[in-house]
């Protein structure tokens, strides 16, 4: 409707000035919309028969449209979703793939956000969870039984850094057509893209390292375009039989392509964790210097953890580009640009020492987040993983003296002196009993 002179004041503070003229702007564009207007009746009908076009933002929209593509094509995948947060991507990924009297194979050195939702939430909807050491393959295999349909992991164990064979892994679930869901969020697809591995889908926290600011919350499912009806679909008779009207499966109308519009046009926007428009724009910008970030944040990671190494005040340190580390020849094939920058440390004095360094530093800050520019620290035994038995703290490799570094980009110098003045006052004691 136009607006003019000669419309009511009401109708002028809604519509007037909504004719803009056309722009082209270099930055990506927010289309801080929740809904987008028809031509006519067919386009309308268009949209909703065949998704063309754009109708509601839960649905798609233009900002969070380009930050997919981008991301799908850094992770080397077919097509990406974005959602609200990295919990979300995590919950929409495997509701895509089990339902209830279903079972997943998982890593049991994940983040609790995740062992939570398996444990607590979908097994109240019927879908069973077991877990498994991240480097035992024979655990993995045997793991496996007629209703598995998914197997989950991380590319790098929060806390102690054991890296996923990822190569391996999915090729065990692929002998029975079972996809391998990796969360990426630690190794970044500057770091590691798990796909050209094998494995089948892949999630972030886009909170994290894409955003990288700490300013907003969001993430993201890849999947790997390759969906392969015949030897996966007896598994998911929802993306192969007729839809509930009797028409064409997702396998009919996208073939390998399947799995990843069921997540799009099914899961997501079902479940809603629709990302906000503006999320979106910001973690576009934070891609775009995704590189730059990790390289450095690494760099100073790496440099931070060999710091540590050589203080009379440190019991260990799980850092996996250490050669102390287990897992750093299997490091080394994978993470050829880096090894990350968030790793644990375990202090001599447990748990007084560990808070006497949380409680000191000055340039890093404590906070529950990673990925971030500044660094930052964290107490894992009270907190990330404060809802674990001991034991199962111990087998993660947090004790009393943990704590957590995500190292940012500051100047190393700032951060080994501030370091440096934190442990100040730590005592040097007898090395503790430590059990892997």
């Amino acid at each position: 409707m136009a607006a003019n002179a000669d419309t009511g004041f009401s109708t002028r503070q809604v519509h007037a000035g909504s004719a803009t003229a056309h722009a082209s702007p270099r930055a990506m564009p927010i289309y801080l919309t929740a809904g987008f207007t028809f031509d006519d009746l067919d386009a309308s009908a268009a949209h909703f028969g065949t998704g063309a076009g754009f109708g509601y933002t839960r649905t798609g929209n233009p900002t969070i449209q380009a930050v997919e593509e981008r991301l799908a094509s850094l992770e080397g995948g077919d097509q990406a979703v974005l959602v609200s947060s990295g919990q979300a991507a995590v919950t929409v990924a495997l509701l895509a793939l089990a339902g209830a009297g279903d079972h997943v194979v998982v890593s049991e050195h994940i983040y609790e956000g995740t062992r939570g939702l398996l444990l607590d939430n979908l097994a109240r909807l019927g879908i069973e969870a077991t877990f498994v050491p991240t480097g035992d393959l024979d655990a993995w295999r045997d793991a496996i039984t007629p209703r598995t349909r998914a197997l989950f992991a991380e590319t790098l164990s929060n806390a102690r850094n054991d890296v996923l064979d990822i190569a391996a892994v999915s090729a065990i679930g692929r002998e029975r057509g079972i996809p391998l869901v990796v969360d990426s969020t630690f190794t970044t697809p500057y770091l590691l893209r798990p796909i050209e591995h094998g494995a089948a889908v892949v999630v972030h926290s886009a909170s994290k390292f894409l955003a990288g600011q700490g300013a907003v919350l969001g993430g993201v499912i890849v999947d790997d375009g390759r969906f392969d009806a015949a030897a996966s679909g007896h598994l998911f008779p929802h993306l192969v039989q007729t839809d509930r009207l009797g028409g064409a499966s997702y396998a009919e109308k996208h073939g390998p392509r399947a799995r990843g519009a069921y997540i799009r046009e099914s899961v997501a926007p079902r479940f809603g964790p629709s990302p906000s428009p503006l999320n979106a724009f910001l973690i576009g910008q934070g891609i775009e210097t995704l590189s730059l970030r990790v390289e450095r944040q690494s760099q100073n990671a790496l440099t931070v953890a060999r710091w540590l190494e050589q203080r009379p005040e440190v019991e260990r340190v799980d850092h996996v580009g250490l050669e102390s580390h287990p897992d750093f020849d299997l490091g080394r094939r994978y993470l050829t640009r880096g090894t990350g920058s968030v790793f644990t440390v375990t202090l001599r004095g447990g748990l007084e020492a560990a808070r006497h360094v949380v409680q000191s530093v000055e340039v890093i800050t404590h906070m529950t987040h990673l990925g971030d520019v500044r660094s930052l620290v964290l107490h894992p035994q009270s907190t990330s993983h404060s809802a674990r038995t001991v034991d199962e703290r111990e087998r993660a490799g947090v004790f009393p003296g943990t704590i957590r570094l995500s190292i940012g980009i500051e100047d190393i110098d700032d951060l080994l002196a501030d370091l440096e003045q934190a442990l100040v006052g730590v005592p040097v004691v007898e090395r503790e009993t430590v059990v892997l």
